[in-house]
Formats: C-alpha cells, structure tokens, sequence
C-alpha cells in the first residue's frame, strides 16, 4: 500500500514503538506514593518535558488529553463564562472547534465566522473585524488539516489581545510539520495530539498559557493539576514525548525533504491529468499536504479506486469520514459543493519515497482517464 493518508493518521515511529514497549512495563499508579507509582510519574513528567520543548513551552504549561478533539473541546468550553459574550472562529476549523463553538452559541454566545479567502489564505483583517465591538474568544487553526493552508496566527493572537479575548489555536497538523513557538505565535491555548507526528493514538496534549484560567473539562482525581481528571494513559503519554523528541530533532530535514516529494507529486499528476487544480496552491501550505480538484470525476468514487490499486487517499476530514455533507473546509473557500466533491487529499510523511510519489502518479492519472471515460457522453 503506497500510503497518502498521513493527516489522518501517521505510522508509528519505529523508535516511539520502543518507547511504547518499555512504558508497558510502567504498570504503577502514576499517582502512587510508592516506587512503581514514581517510575511512571517520573516518565511522564520526562514527557511532558519533551512537549513542551517541541512547541516552546514550560512544562507546567502542558496538560495531557486522549488527543486533539478533547484538547479543543477543553480549550473552548473551558473558557465559558458567565454571562455569554462574542466568539470568533475561521469557517475552515475542525469539526472538534466548530462543534465545540456550536455548543457554545447553544449556551447563549454570539458566533463570528471568518472564512479564508479562495486562494487558501486566511485575511487577518478580516479576523480584526470580526472582532471589533469586544469578544472573549477566538480560535484560528495554525494549519488546515484539508488542504494545508497555514494561517497568520501570531498577528491574529495580538489582535485578540488587544480586543480583551483570550486566543486558542488547533495546532494538531502544524506540530512536528512546520515550527511551532507558543512565544513566538503568542496564543493562549494550543492543541497537539500524538498521532499526527508518528505517536501512538489516543494521546494529546494541551497548551495552556501561564496565568489563563480554564474550568476543569473532566471532573474527578487530581490529575493534571486538576485539568483533567482520570489515571494518566502512561504508555500513551510516554509514546508522545518520544514522538516529540523525534520531531523536533528532524523537523527541518523532514520539511524540507517532505516538501519536495509533494511538489513532486503535483508536477506529476498535474502534468498526466488534464483539468486538475491543486487547491489553495498559492497560499502558504503544510510542506505534506496537497488537495486536487479533478474536474468530472467524484472524490469518493476516485478514493475507492485507489484504494483498490493499492494507493491510500482521503475526501475531506477522517473525523467526518461517511458524512454525505461535502468539506466545510473547501466550502468556506467559496467552493460549489459539486467542486468540494470532487477534491482528494494527498499527505505525505517522512516515509514516503520517491518510488512511492512517481507510482502514485502514474495510477492517479490512469484512475481519473478511466472515470472520464466511463462518464463521457457516447459519440453518434
């Protein structure tokens, strides 16, 4: 299988699976007082540290979560306060932001939508207007995990302080692809989650700046100073501190190697298919990331097919996998939904090869004329 699905989900690093394998045996209570409990504490403190390295934070700033979903959901929710005000968010957020917003407006807040413009690009000027009149909340994706655009994230975070409110963003397909500095982006809440970078599902973490105060999002123990309650997922936490280290120490080589396998891949498949448009391609993107519209040919019905040739593919978001709704992403781009039908998601990671790129290719062009045909209009 030549896979092309890495913004839903990444391999295991080979070297965070011996990580994993040693965690295993950290079977103590990590808040037991007794040796067993300090061997697992301590690893998931070394963890801790390691994530809050990969993203320029301190240690006590980073919380633990079962993954991206659950740190946006604590970072929206848990900034509600009494009574209601204006929240802000993009129009291209994950469904885990857009919900959690839903919830929100449900309790009484007032929504501003801001959507990116039909280059891919993200206008913070717009975001400032969205804004003006007061808000308490804003929340702006680093990177879209659809077709890759990369917001203005840090200007956007010093207009939100200006205006009083309090900045999250969705960091889950930036970490490990591009830089990340919570300092230098300068936002108060930011989301990870480990399986996005070659670490173990089920594990995240959240970023929560000094001095913000947030209502607890699971009631119970003391864990994670009383963020989060529940045992601590030991294996998993020590899986994403591996996968952190890891990223950070070859975040620039991976991007720079990863990027010129995806331009690759678009010269490639642009130049053996005929009406293909790559999607937000003039904007700053991920370096692994690619969305091609195939005109006349049905996103889905062209994943199937790959899938059977033996290439993995994505439509959309795989956390909205099985919606018949098409993208909101690509629709608040100013997509027709016909178009946003017809987008296939390509991501690459450090796995991918050359090889890999130029096959893929070959049998993406040959699935699109083979579509086409069994489409087209008989001739009389």
């Amino acid at each position: 299988m030549i896979y092309l699905d890495n913004n839903a989900s990444t391999k295991v690093d080979p070297e965070v699976r011996v990580a994993l394998d040693r965690a295993a045996d950290l079977f103590g209570n990590p808040s037991s007082i007794h040796a067993e409990g300090r061997k697992a504490r301590r690893a998931i403190e070394e963890a801790r540290e390691e994530v809050a390295l990969l993203v320029g934070a301190r240690a006590e700033e980073i919380f633990f979560t079962s993954g991206g979903t659950e740190s946006n959901a604590c970072a929206i929710l848990g900034t509600a306060p009494d009574p209601p005000r204006k929240i802000v968010r993009t129009g291209a957020e994950h469904a885990s932001v857009a919900e959690a917003f839903r919830r929100l407006v449900q309790q009484g807040d007032a929504e501003g939508v801001v959507d990116p413009e039909p280059s891919g690009a993200l206008d913070s000027g717009k975001v400032a207007a969205a804004l003006a009149g007061g808000a308490r909340l804003v929340s702006v994706m680093l990177a879209n995990n659809e077709y890759g655009g990369v917001y203005p994230v840090s200007p956007i975070a010093a207009l939100a302080r200006a205006a009083g409110a309090v900045c999250h963003t969705d960091a889950v397909q930036a970490a490990g692809r591009i830089s990340v500095d919570v300092r230098e982006l300068g936002v108060d809440l930011l989301s990870l989650s480990a399986h996005k970078m070659h670490g173990p599902k089920g594990v995240g973490a959240l970023f929560v700046r000094r001095g913000v105060a947030l209502r607890p999002h699971t009631p119970g123990g003391g864990q994670e100073r009383r963020m989060r309650g529940g045992t601590e997922n030991t294996v998993g936490i020590v899986g994403m501190g591996a996968a952190a280290r890891l990223a950070r120490a070859r975040l620039a080589a991976d991007a720079a190697a990863v990027m010129r396998l995806r331009d690759r891949l678009e010269r490639a498949v642009l130049q053996q298919t005929p009406d293909a448009h790559v999607v937000g391609g003039g904007a700053a993107r991920l370096p692994n990331t690619s969305a091609i519209l195939f005109e006349g040919v049905s996103g889905d019905a062209l994943a199937i097919r790959l899938d059977l040739e033996g290439v993995a593919v994505s439509v959309g978001s795989a956390c909205s996998s099985g919606s018949p709704a098409p993208s909101a992403a690509l629709l608040a781009m100013g997509m027709s939904r016909l178009q946003a039908r017809r987008v296939v998601r390509l991501s690459l990671s450090r796995w991918t090869t050359e090889a890999e790129v130029d096959e893929a290719a070959g049998k993406i062009a040959a699935a699109v004329k083979a579509m086409r045909e069994a489409t087209a209009p008989a001739v009389a």
